[in-house]
């Protein structure tokens, strides 16, 4: 079995405006796992130097970007980081997330077994838990036109997905070398699965590992509509899902099968928050600036 050791592993952690106690909490655990830490700053009011400096752990490095810049940039100014000091790994994490203490130890053995199969493999992602209320998120994949939902079994512990989440994501540099890193005009939304999508163009696959276990806060409270789950997000939050989905649509690699599927889903999702939601005008608004900015190509961050 692979250890994290045996391999050059770099961590990178993108912050904004963390809670600190538990991002120490996570710096604490990841720097047990691999072989240094780069917390990418998206320009946090904190003093984040001085407080990093001052826990005295020396495999924690920070890049301060002095404003939001979004995700996907900071894990590309992450990844860079990471090529140039000699990665052969690059685990992607976020602020509000804890991986199990053996979670990289599985996902490097995970990507040894398949590659010793001959699989071309994209990137491999644990399952993962919200610990405030127990809630299981298992891995998904598009089937006959519907999101399968796939359980977690002992008989199947490597699961092929079309994409897994950013945290917790394991990814080779070679992979990230022939694929590239990530799109930064989508800025947020969708940055995890327009990169699984395009590797699996270029021929790879992503994985889910079930063996591999983290804790992962999901964000807003979830609502059910027509059997479906929506999170509870912003109008502005609304803006970027719609656009960048909508970015995505227009891809000529975009697979039929996610092509219907996407589009029933934001349609459901624009009835959902143009009648059953608070603020209905403004997620009118925001969700059909959405559509119409990626249609004439503005993408990056939101102004």
């Amino acid at each position: 079995m692979l250890e994290s050791n045996e391999q050059n592993v770099i961590a990178v952690v993108v912050t904004y405006e963390p809670e600190l106690n538990a991002v120490g909490h996570l710096l604490n655990v990841l720097s047990e796992q691999v072989n240094s830490v780069v917390m990418v700053d998206n320009g946090s009011k904190f003093d984040l130097e001085g407080w990093n400096s001052g826990r005295g752990l020396r495999s924690v490095n920070l890049i301060g970007l002095g404003k939001n810049c979004g995700i996907a940039k900071a894990h590309n100014i992450g990844i860079e980081w990471a090529k140039n000091r000699g990665a052969q790994f690059v685990l992607l994490m976020d602020q509000d997330s804890i991986p199990a203490i053996n979670m990289v130890e599985k996902l490097l053995s995970a990507i040894s077994t398949l590659e010793a199969e001959g699989k071309a493999v994209a990137c491999v992602g644990p399952f993962y838990t919200d610990p405030r209320n127990a809630t299981h998120s298992p891995f998904v994949r598009m089937e006959r036109m519907k999101s399968r939902r796939i359980p977690c079994s002992s008989s199947t512990p490597l699961i092929p997905v079309d994409f897994v989440i950013s945290s917790g994501c394991l990814i080779p540099m070679k992979v990230l070398n022939a694929v590239g890193g990530m799109l930064d005009v989508l800025f947020i939304d969708y940055v995890d699965v327009e990169w699984g999508m395009r590797a699996r163009r270029d021929g790879y696959q992503s994985y889910g590992v079930f063996d591999a276990k983290m804790e992962h806060n999901l964000g807003n409270e979830p609502i059910r509509f027509f059997g479906l789950v929506f999170s509870s997000h912003s109008p502005l939050r609304n803006y970027y899902i719609f656009r960048n989905r909508v970015y995505l649509l227009k891809q000529p690699w975009v697979g039929k099968l996610w092509l219907v599927t996407e589009v029933r889903l934001l349609l459901l999702r624009f009835v959902f928050f143009s009648f059953i939601s608070s603020s209905r005008l403004a997620h009118i608004k925001m969700m059909s600036l959405g559509v119409w900015h990626s249609l004439c190509g503005r993408m990056g961050k939101y102004k």
